[in-house]
C-alpha cells in the first residue's frame, strides 16, 4: 500500500551490457557519480542527500520535505524563485522529491547547459537562505499539499493510519510529509539546524547521466562544489524496529466510496536482510503475486474468483530499514473486506505449501529482462537507480547485480520466505470502512516537489 512500485522495473539487468559508471570524490567527501549516454544530447543531473523522514525524531516530522520546498527560496546570490526561472530559461527541467531515506534535487537540460545546473546547486547546498516570511508562506503550501494529498484521500488517509499501527520503533511509522501538529510549529531555527546538519557535501551524491564526458563533469564538479566545506556528521542512533507478538488489526473510519483491506508483514530489505538471497526471493514472490495480469492475485481473486476489483501486493527491496511485504485489495460488489483477506491470505498459503512451477517463475524473471528495455531510455530513472541505491547504503553497484541475483532465486527460497515471514505473527491488517462522502476533495496530486 506504501510502496507498491517494485524494482523489477527500476534496476538494470546484467544480461545487457551494463553501463560503465564512473565514481569520483572530491577532498570534501562529494562522491560524484557519471554515466555517459550518448544517444541525444540531454544530461539528467541530480544531488541526492542522505536524509529524509526517517532520519526525524519526534516533534519535527516532515522537516526533510519542508526543507525541499526551502530550497527553492533563495541564497546569498539568487533571490526566492531565481533557480526556477534561471533552469527554465536555459530550456531546462527541474524539480525535487523527498522519501523516507533520502531527498534529491534534479534537473534534465541541454549537455552543454551542465553548468548551469551546477552553479546553482552548489551555490544552495551551503548558503541557502531560510527566512522566517518565506517559511510563513510555504507552510501555507505544505498543510494544503497535505490536506489534498492526504487527508482527502481516503486510501492515503488509511495508509498513514496503518503505518503509525505497524511501526513501534521504526521511524517508518511517520508520514514523509509530517503529522500537521509538527508542520504547524515549525520554526525557522528549526530548518536552519536541519540544513546545516545535513545539507553538505560529505552527506550528498552527485550523479550525472548523459551526453557528457566524465573527465569534464569531474572537472566541472571540481569548480562548483570543490571549496564547499563540509558537515561534521554524527551517525544516527539505532532505530530497529521491536520484535511483534501477535496480529495487530486496526478499523480506519474515512469518507469514500468503496471499502479496501491491506495486509502488511514485518520483512528485511536488502539493507537489513542477514542473508540477502531472503531480499531477492522476496522481490520474487512480489512478483508471483503481482507481475501482471497473469500474476495470481489478478487471475486468481479478480478474474477467477471475482471477489475483487482490484489485488495488488508489493515489496521494497531498497529500503535503508526493515519494512514490509503487503498486500491490499478491494472487494468487489456484495464481498466483504473479511472475505477478500481470507482469499489474499489463502494465496500465501499455497506459496508455503506449494513449489512456483518452474515456467511461472521463467516468466517473473523474463519481465525482469522485459522492464530493462524500457527504462534504459531514460536518463532519469538510470541516474535515479543510482542515486538511490548510493544514498540508502546499498552501493550504486548493486544495481548491475540486480537481475543475475533474480534469476538465481529458487522455487524453495520463495517458499522458505514465504514460511519465514508471512505469518501471523508478523501481520498487520487495516480495514477502510466507508462513511459517507459529503464534500470531499479528490484531486490527484503530483508526487514531486509543489513550487
Amino acid at each position: 500500500m506504501k510502496k507498491f512500485l517494485s524494482l523489477l522495473l527500476l534496476l538494470p539487468a546484467t544480461s545487457f551490457a551494463t553501463p560503465e559508471i564512473a565514481e569520483h570524490t572530491l577532498a570534501n567527501g562529494l562522491k560524484i557519480l557519471v554515466q555517459e549516454d550518448h544517444r541525444s544530447p540531454v544530461v539528467v543531473s541530480q544531488v541526492w542527500y542522505k536524509v529524509g523522514a526517517s532520519y526525524e525524531p519526534s516533534g519535527i516530522t516532515g522537516l526533510s520535505h519542508m526543507l525541499e520546498h526551502m530550497m527553492f527560496k533563495g541564497t546569498d546570490k539568487h533571490a526566492a524563485g531565481e533557480f526556477s526561472r534561471i533552469i527554465a530559461e536555459n530550456g531546462g527541467e527541474e524539480n525535487a522529491f523527498t522519501g523516507y531515506d533520502y531527498t534529491a534535487y534534479f534537473q534534465t537540460m541541454a549537455a552543454e547547459k551542465l553548468p548551469v545546473s551546477f552553479e546553482l546547486e552548489a551555490d544552495r547546498m551551503r548558503h541557502l537562505h531560510i527566512l522566517p516570511e518565506e517559511l510563513k508562506k510555504e507552510l501555507e503550501v505544505v498543510t494544503e499539499e497535505r490536506r489534498m494529498r492526504t487527508d482527502d484521500n481516503p486510501q492515503a488517509k488509511m495508509a498513514e493510519q496503518f503505518s503509525a499501527m505497524v511501526h513501534t520503533n521504526s521511524p517508518y511509522k511517520n508520514p514523509i510529509i509530517g503529522w500537521q501538529a509538527d508542520i504547524a510549529a515549525y520554526t525557522a531555527p528549526d530548518l536552519q539546524a536541519w540544513y546545516s546538519r545535513w545539507y553538505a557535501p560529505n552527506n550528498a551524491t552527485l550523479v550525472v547521466v548523459g551526453d557528457v564526458k566524465t573527465a569534464d563533469v569531474f572537472a566541472l564538479a571540481e569548480k562548483h562544489f570543490g571549496e564547499l566545506q563540509p558537515s561534521e556528521l554524527v551517525p544516527l542512533k539505532p532505530q530497529k524496529e521491536a520484535p511483534q507478538l501477535g496480529t495487530r488489526k486496526m478499523t480506519v473510519k474515512v469518507p469514500a466510496k468503496l471499502p479496501s483491506v491491506v495486509l502488511g508483514y514485518h520483512v528485511p530489505s536488502l539493507k537489513t536482510a542477514e542473508n540477502e538471497t531472503e531480499a531477492y526471493a522476496l522481490e520474487v514472490l512480489a512478483g508471483v503475486l503481482d507481475g501482471g495480469s497473469s500474476a495470481r492475485l489478478s487471475s486468481s481473486l479478480v478474474r477467477g474468483k471475482q471477489i475483487a476489483v482490484a489485488a495488488n501486493a508489493g515489496y521494497n527491496l531498497a529500503s535503508r530499514l526493515d519494512d514490509l511485504f503487503e498486500l491490499e485489495a478491494t472487494p468487489s460488489q456484495g464481498k466483504t473486506v473479511q472475505e477478500v483477506e481470507a482469499a489474499l491470505k489463502a494465496e500465501i498459503v499455497k506459496l508455503q505449501n506449494q513449489l512456483v512451477e518452474p515456467a511461472e517463475l521463467e516468466r517473473i524473471k523474463a519481465q525482469v529482462l522485459a522492464s530493462e528495455v524500457y527504462q534504459r531510455d531514460s536518463n532519469f530513472y538510470q541516474a535515479m537507480q543510482l542515486g538511490m541505491l548510493e544514498t540508502v547504503g546499498l552501493g550504486y553497484k548493486k544495481a548491475g547485480e540486480y537481475v543475475a541475483k533474480i534469476n538465481q532465486v529458487t522455487s524453495e527460497q520463495v517458499r522458505d520466505v514465504a514460511r519465514k515471514y508471512l505469518i501471523d505473527d508478523h501481520l498487520n491488517v487495516a480495514y477502510l470502512e466507508p462513511q459517507k462522502m459529503e464534500s470531499v476533495n479528490m484531486q490527484a496530486i503530483s508526487t514531486t516537489h509543489q513550487k
